[in-house]
């Protein structure tokens, strides 16, 4: 009778998992959130994902920054020093900036176990900025020895091998005589020993490319393309100030809309907090907007040529 029971126990104990899988999973397919902490950026409503207003800024700012160049430990300090903090009510981390990264949820798609469904969330991250952000990524994976021996080796990621298309990387050594001796080379002949490309030397290759930058700067027509393409990328690339023009449309309706409720006679004073509530939004979104265009200025073609 014993045996009996643990085996019926078992039974139902499998069965019950079976189907709390499924429940689950259809959640999944109708994208519910099946419990969890929420991604950065984001917050929980009857079972859906709706951007958070508050923190989805700070997640496209983080994204940018990336992609414009800071390195993820400067963006960590950025964010501590501003006095950003987790949803844990925690200090901002290496580890916790680099998933939200690679993140494919910042652009939309929801995932559970093995349901993968585009455009199951809202997107805060357009998908032209994620892509720059992945290829940054990968890059500084590949090429992680960008400062090695206290000095910098401005090439890495830039320069490639001539014979398999490697990225070649900065390595220093020391000769007998203790003299340093800085070169740079193919990360296939570093690791794998699948390239018979001899090191470089650092200075040599370093002349040779400014030799050429410096040529390239007397080129009238090189320079006029150059800054086309930049002044055409000034209105294309992502900022935050469509997005912050758009929540300061967005709280101005609601502004007239209860403004034309006070008309009509319809006067609590829950609505006179909520019309509070509203200007003074609207006063920090007009600040944050201006900050924005302060730190990104638009640029005519002289500017950017003068520059």
């Amino acid at each position: 009778m014993e045996s009996l029971l643990e085996g019926m126990a078992e039974y139902y104990s499998a069965e019950l998992s079976e189907k709390v899988l499924r429940g689950l999973k259809e959640n999944a397919l109708k994208c519910k959130v099946n419990g969890g902490q929420c991604a950065f950026g984001y917050k929980v409503i009857a079972q859906k994902i709706h951007i958070d207003e508050t923190t989805a800024p700070i997640v496209e700012e983080i994204f940018t920054s990336y992609a414009e160049g800071k390195n993820v430990k400067q963006i960590v300090d950025m964010l501590n020093e501003r006095g950003v903090r987790t949803r844990f009510d925690k200090p901002m981390s290496i580890n916790i900036i680099q998933y939200m990264l690679s993140n494919h949820k910042y652009i939309g798609e929801y995932r559970f176990r093995d349901v993968v469904v585009p455009n199951g969330a809202p997107a805060i991250i357009p998908e032209e900025l994620f892509e720059r952000v992945q290829e940054r990524l990968r890059k500084n994976k590949k090429a992680p020895a960008h400062h090695k021996a206290e000095n910098d080796y401005l090439l890495t990621t830039k320069l490639h091998c001539g014979k398999c298309g490697a990225y070649m990387i900065g390595e220093s050594g020391t000769s007998r005589t203790m003299e340093v001796h800085r070169y740079y080379k193919c990360t296939n002949t570093k690791k794998r020993h699948t390239c018979d490309k001899k090191p470089v030397k650092k200075d040599w290759i370093k002349n040779i490319a400014i030799k050429i930058a410096v040529d390239a700067l007397n080129d009238d027509k090189l320079i006029e393309q150059l800054v086309n393409r930049i002044y055409i990328m000034q209105s294309t690339g992502s900022s935050r100030v469509p997005r912050l023009q758009e929540q300061l449309k967005e709280t101005e309706t609601k502004i007239r809309n209860i403004i034309t409720a006070i008309e009509q006679g319809i006067i609590t004073d829950s609505t006179k907090d909520r019309l509070s509530e509203l200007e003074a939004r609207k006063k920090e979104l007009g600040i944050s907007i201006l900050q924005e265009q302060i730190k990104k200025p638009f640029l005519t073609k002289e500017q950017i040529l003068f520059g």
